[in-house]
Formats: C-alpha cells, sequence, structure tokens
C-alpha cells in the first residue's frame, strides 16, 4: 500500500511493491476461508471474457459461476447484520443517495456485499474494488456482479492487479465518481495522484481503516485534501465494536484455522494496546496464555498493566514467546533481528491494517527456505533447522485466514452508510476541506438500531432528569470528548 513521506509526499514504498510482485509469482489458486471455491486453472481474470445474465461484462472476477453460492453467503450474513438491514428498511423510500456515485475500495465478503447493497437499496450507484489482495471472498465478488454491480477484484491479486482494479473503478466511460468509501487510503491516493481534476469534483471521503485517516490527515496538514472526509474510524461505533470486540473474537478463530494451536499455557507478546491489542490481549488472557505488551504509549501501557498484563520491550521476550500479534499500524515493529532470535515454531502475525508491521522481506533471502504448508500459512526455515510459523505473509490476519464477526461489521457498515449520507446531503460550506468526526448523534444511532437484537430497553430521561442534566431527552447523551 502506498505510504508517505516526511515531506507530505505519497510514495509507493518499494519494499511494498516488492512482496505484492512476489505474491504475483505465487500460486494464484486460493481459496475463500469457506474453502469453497474450486480448484481453476492459473488464468488471470483479466484475461477471461465474463458475461453476468444480464449481458454485463463491467466487472472483474475469478468465476462469474460461483455467484449462486455467493449469494447464499450474503443471505446467510443478513441474518447476523440487524442494524444496515434495519438502517436499509427506514431510508429506502427516502433514496437519501440518490445521484450519489460511491468509489469503493474495502475488503469484498459477505458482509461488505451486504453495506453495497444497501447503498445502492438508498439510491446510490456504486464500482468497487478490494483493499486486500487476500480477503476478497470470490464467491461473493461473483455474486455482486451477477447482480449488476461493477466489481473488480479477487483472491490472490498481484500488485499489478490491486492498482487496476482500483483505476477501472474509478476511470470509465459516462460515469464521474463524487463520493469515495476508502478503507486504507488507497482510492483516495490514486485518484488524488492520476486523477487530480476528478479528485476535486468529489464531495466527500469516507475512511474506516487507522492507516487511511493518518493519511488523510497529512494530506490536510500539507493543504492537498481539496475534499470533506470522514473519519469513520475514530467513531465510537467503530473504534470500539469493530476494533475491540470484533478482534477479540476474530484474532482466536484465525489463529486456530490457521495453527490448530492450543492456547493454553502458551506465552504471547501483543505488540500494540489500542483497541485492536486490548481486544486480542483479552481473548488470549482468556483461553490461559500468558500476556505480555508491547506500547510506546504511557497511557496505553498504564492500561495494560492495570488490566492485568506485563508491559516490556519485545527484545526481553523475544526468546521465549510462542505466539508473536502486531496490532500498532507502526513500521517494522518485527525486525529480522527479532525473527532470527525467535524460538523454533514461534508463530507471527499481524492483526493492524498495514502490512508493514512485520518486516517480511528481509525473510526473503537466500540463507531462508519457504514453504507452504496451507492457505496464508508459510514456515520460514533457518539453517540451523530452526522455523517460523508466518500468516498471511504478515498481512491482516483476521480476514486472510478467517472472518470477523457480522454482527459487528453490521455495525460498522452503519456507520459507514451515515457518514456518506450525511457528507453527500450536506448543504454547502458545512464541510470544508478537512477532516471531521461522525457527529455523536449518529453513533448513538446506530447502537440503538442494534439494541433490539438483545431485547434491550433503554431507560427514557424524565423532563426533570433532562433540565438537570443539560440534555435533549433524544440525545446526544454524551459530549463529542467524552471517552467511553
Amino acid at each position: 500500500m502506498p505510504r508517505e513521506e516526511d515531506e507530505g509526499h505519497l510514495a509507493y514504498p518499494s519494499e511494498v511493491t516488492a512482496a505484492r510482485q512476489t505474491l504475483a509469482r505465487m500460486d494464484s489458486r486460493r481459496s475463500s476461508y469457506t474453502g469453497s471455491s474450486s480448484e481453476e486453472d492459473e488464468i488471470s481474470p483479466r484475461e477471461k471474457s465474463q458475461r453476468n445474465s444480464k449481458g454485463s461484462s463491467d466487472f472483474c472476477v475469478k468465476n462469474i459461476s460461483q455467484s449462486a453460492f455467493g449469494r447464499r453467503e450474503i443471505e446467510i450474513a443478513e441474518q447476523e447484520m440487524p442494524g444496515i438491514v434495519a438502517l436499509r428498511k427506514r431510508a429506502a423510500d427516502d433514496k437519501p443517495l440518490k445521484g450519489a456515485k460511491i468509489v469503493g475500495c474495502t475488503h469484498i465478503n459477505a458482509q461488505t456485499a451486504v453495506l453495497i447493497e444497501t447503498l445502492v437499496e438508498l439510491g446510490a450507484s456504486v464500482r468497487w474494488a478490494a483493499c486486500n489482495i487476500f480477503s476478497t471472498q470470490n464467491e461473493v465478488a461473483a455474486a455482486l456482479a451477477e447482480a449488476g454491480q461493477p466489481v473488480f477484484a479477487w483472491r490472490g491479486e498481484s500488485e499489478e492487479d490491486f492498482w487496476w482494479c482500483i483505476d477501472r473503478c474509478i476511470n470509465t466511460e459516462n460515469w464521474q465518481p463524487n463520493m469515495i468509501l476508502d478503507d486504507g487510503g488507497d482510492t483516495t491516493h490514486l485518484m488524488l495522484k492520476k486523477y487530480p481534476a476528478m479528485f476535486k469534483m468529489i464531495k466527500g471521503i469516507c475512511e474506516e481503516s487507522v492507516t487511511g485517516v493518518h493519511r488523510l490527515y497529512q494530506l490536510s496538514k500539507a493543504g492537498k485534501l481539496t475534499v470533506p472526509a470522514m473519519n469513520v474510524n475514530d467513531s465510537v461505533t467503530k473504534t470500539m465494536f469493530d476494533n475491540l470486540y470484533s478482534c477479540r473474537e476474530s484474532i482466536i478463530d484465525s489463529l486456530k484455522r490457521a495453527t490448530d494451536v492450543m492456547f493454553g499455557g502458551k506465552q504471547v507478546v501483543v505488540c500494540g494496546y489500542g483497541e485492536v491489542g486490548k481486544g486480542c490481549c483479552q481473548a488470549l488472557k482468556g483461553l490461559g496464555c500468558t500476556v505480555y505488551v508491547t506500547e510506546i504509549d504511557p497511557v496505553c501501557a498504564l492500561q495494560a498493566c492495570m488490566d492485568g498484563f506485563r508491559v516490556v520491550k519485545l527484545s526481553e521476550v523475544i526468546r521465549q514467546v510462542d505466539i508473536l500479534v502486531t496490532a500498532t499500524g507502526n513500521k517494522n515493529v518485527v525486525t529480522r533481528d527479532h525473527m532470527d532470535k525467535m524460538k523454533n515454531g514461534t508463530i507471527v502475525c499481524n492483526m493492524g491494517h498495514s502490512n508493514t508491521e512485520i518486516d517480511v522481506n528481509s525473510l526473503r533471502t537466500p540463507d531462508l527456505t519457504w514453504e507452504k504448508v496451507r492457505s496464508q500459512v508459510d514456515h520460514v526455515l533457518w539453517p540451523d533447522g530452526k522455523r517460523i510459523i508466518l500468516l498471511a505473509e504478515g498481512r491482516l490476519v483476521n480476514l486472510s485466514c478467517s472472518s470477523v464477526p457480522s454482527f459487528v461489521v453490521s455495525i460498522t457498515s452503519c456507520t459507514q452508510a451515515l457518514a456518506l449520507i450525511e457528507l453527500f446531503n450536506a448543504p454547502a460550506g458545512r464541510y470544508k476541506s478537512d477532516v471531521y468526526l461522525l457527529p455523536k448523534k449518529m453513533d448513538e444511532y446506530v447502537a440503538s438500531l442494534h439494541l433490539p437484537t438483545f431485547d434491550a430497553h433503554l431507560t427514557e430521561l424524565s423532563d426533570e432528569q433532562a433540565k438537570y442534566m443539560g440534555l435533549n431527552k433524544a440525545g446526544p447523551f454524551k459530549p463529542n470528548y467524552y471517552r467511553y
């Protein structure tokens, strides 16, 4: 993925490019995590001539014939996504996104498909690419293409494929995008760099990842952000539920599926104690692991201590840990020197959005041997026979090796949809060319859409109580600076 240089310019990092080019040479016959994709020939989807049942060829997926299975995956996801389905029903008649032409770049799986089809139901026209080369469910991409949505994505894309797919979504005849829904900032980056005039026509950007939000703030600081953007990642309904609760469940799922590891008694180090790190630590501790935490932030470090975790430097425990999980969003958190010191059989994986946290390229040297043992699982062998188990080549392990809970994606999807609706319908002048947080009232609305699932009944303030607290009886109930 592209990153920013210190002076504010965006660039393609050579180490990421090299990694993606390596992937292009690897076995392309990767199944989705459901195990449902059939073994196919190695012809690139770009070289295939495919049409859906309506005769359209405005898409590029692995195999359009897998659409029926993908449709069932979407229907299963809908059952666990009550909030986004409720939003779809409530707003369908009003069509609040009528006229919106959205370029989307997110993970393409059954849960995201529910969001995409909700946006279409609310009046939007969309074109979609994947933000991660390993997380696409081929069957779901086929189902979206069969339904008439221009989707350009397949599992195991090369570096060139990745950017080609995004470009095909942006640059097409008789279609001018006016909104961006991004996960990592790649569409924003490409449009700004390659299509600057088109970028200026955008009404708003919705960004949901730590990495992408960081890039937006850098663009804003450098004076290059010429359109308003909504920082969805730091909305409570995204940060807490998607980053903490979702990762608390999906870290275990992905490690189990990939390695069949027994957690009881294992020593684990989690790098980073933000919301993602907190979720991972809770889950691993609950299954009997001894958990260490590394942190740069004294506040987060103090939280980890108060939660019962040892805060250490990575060098202090690297020789003894059985599992290492990165969750920082930073670069080269785990270096070749660290991996040289690991014991035989150490499992190494990343839960952060960016694939730069583990220096995987330092392992691509003549003295080390790579053995692929199953999809997204590599053994890296040292000359003395030691091996480490590397998952998803340092990419997002939960979306590469397993899945995330549909219910929590429903929460995030509602937040994204409301952000798009807000930016698209905002009167001129409400939002300037800057990065904004979603209003607190919308966070509360998203939460309220999901409470009926639990048969939860909210207490209502009396007039006297509302006056005493200085609140509107309908909310918002907390100031923007409140930390849940």
